[in-house]
């Protein structure tokens, strides 16, 4: 148990992760990491979701934190979701996507009954769940917002929202500047939001989550001072919110089996994979994975597997199309060419574990911010391929903010299904991340980010500081 567990009384927190893999897994990293600095943590959650938290939080209860799971029923036929539906990933259109987000604001009262049954000291709840405010009030406990982005893109979207500069252009590929934000950052109106620049059903939804996060106690984010200074002094001054960075969280999983259990299950071997990676030089391998929610047609996976095989890189590939279907995309003859060379994983992979291994040297990611962050502390380069959410925003921080990776060149924001990217730039961003004359500068950098991250977990660090820094307050707010 940390040190500093010793100095401080024990505070119970909920945390309450919403359903979908990018939320809840530094959610949940984030409640062993209280667990593991002495706070008492219950964890809610619905019973399709359970088993996968149990696993996460195994290793956690068997070295003595005071961490568990408390169940709530989903209700999905209520919302007219198919029985079992509760996780996002299960969802496969638009409307049962509006579902889904309707069926979490059903949730309110279960989890008000949990929180007077219980009576924690507060209340951990996902940016998607703006309701929770209200309850964690009747309980006359402070509400946390755990927004799963960073500084960088929550002031971007802010002064967007604000100053709507998109409506100023002709075109939907003019670019705009974010007005009011630091660092000249260039837009076009192609790569924002579609419920940002128009009405659509999640509009209004997006709307409440803004205003919760206006009126909540504060906001705990998975970043780190040095990382985006600038960007953490706007929001705190700018927009007049709390906030403590207390990230990377994905480094409180210091044993390869926490690594191993977050998320789903591999589906590969984990010793078959690092056997693999072992085999491979320092820096050689290009790592391909676009998290757990967007999609590429086959004719997409058929221009990466071109563009791939044309840079000469060796890499490892994440692909969510299962194996049967792979006829269907790859090259004739591409598993072959491509033998001891390339290693395809299909469904979910063991993401830290292969970042932080030497022979990791970039990584092509749709830069969503999980995976962004577990990047940055590895030190390893990116080319970023943005799809929807916040991820253009996020890749303007790597790119020209961080200047740790190069751009493939996607020009348009889409719910799921990628913007098409052809072979040729594929294989050019590759090798610009890779091999070129720019890469070993890049890596550099790269490398010398991932060691301020490090750094800023460690006893005496920023995020170390932050994270006593808001126990002290609950604690004196308790008192």
């Amino acid at each position: 148990m940390d040190s500093d567990a010793k100095r401080h009384p024990e505070l119970y927190f909920f945390f309450f992760p919403f359903m979908a893999q990018g939320h809840s897994i530094p959610l949940i990293d984030m409640a062993k990491l209280f667990a593991s600095r002495g706070q008492k943590v219950s964890i809610i959650t619905t019973p399709v979701n359970a088993p996968d938290i149990s696993k996460a939080i195994e290793r956690s209860r068997v070295l003595g934190h005071e961490i568990d799971i408390l169940i709530i029923k989903f209700p999905c036929v209520e919302a007219g979701l198919p029985e079992g539906c509760e996780h996002l990933e299960l969802v496969t259109s638009p409307e049962m996507g509006l579902n889904f987000f309707m069926a979490t604001d059903i949730l309110a009262k279960p989890l008000e009954h949990l929180l007077k049954q219980y009576r924690p000291d507060c209340l951990v709840a996902d940016t998607f769940f703006p309701w929770s405010n209200e309850a964690a009030s009747k309980s006359g406990i402070p509400r946390i917002v755990f927004s799963g982005t960073c500084f960088f893109s929550s002031c971007a979207s802010q002064c967007v929202n604000k100053y709507q500069p998109y409506k100023n252009i002709s075109s939907d590929t003019d670019l705009f500047v974010i007005p009011e934000f630091p660092g000249e950052i260039k837009l076009t109106r192609n790569q924002l939001p579609e419920f940002v620049i128009q009405q659509t059903g999640f509009s209004e939804f997006y709307q409440k989550v803004k205003e919760a996060e206006a009126k909540c106690y504060g906001v705990i984010v998975n970043s780190f001072y040095e990382l985006e200074p600038d960007y953490v002094d706007n929001f705190k001054k700018v927009l007049g919110i709390k906030a403590w960075n207390i990230g990377p969280i994905s480094l409180c999983n210091s044993n390869i089996q926490d690594k191993a259990k977050r998320g789903r299950e591999a589906s590969i071997d984990e010793n078959e994979c690092l056997g693999w990676l072992n085999s491979k030089k320092p820096n050689s391998v290009i790592y391909i994975c676009f998290g757990s929610v967007a999609n590429f047609l086959s004719s997409q996976l058929l221009e990466i597997a071109m563009g791939l095989e044309d840079s000469g890189q060796q890499f490892i590939w994440v692909v969510k199309k299962s194996k049967n279907n792979q006829e269907e995309w790859l090259p004739e003859g591409f598993e072959k060419r491509m033998e001891g060379k390339g290693l395809i994983i299909h469904g979910w992979a063991p993401q830290v574990t292969i970042l932080e291994h030497e022979a990791i040297g970039g990584f092509v990611t749709h830069c969503g911010w999980n995976s962004t962050l577990e990047a940055i502390a590895a030190g390893v380069p990116m080319v970023t391929w943005p799809v929807a959410a916040e991820q253009f925003y996020n890749e303007k921080l790597i790119t020209e903010i961080l200047r740790i990776g190069v751009a493939v060149g996607t020009k348009k924001w889409s719910r799921v299904v990628g913007d098409s990217v052809k072979k040729e730039a594929i294989k050019k961003a590759v090798t610009q991340v890779m091999v070129d004359k720019e890469a070993e500068e890049m890596r550099c950098r790269a490398k010398n980010i991932g060691e301020m991250a490090r750094k800023a977990v460690s006893e005496g660090g920023s995020s170390y500081s932050d994270f006593n820094a808001f126990i002290e307050e609950l604690r004196r707010k308790k008192v």
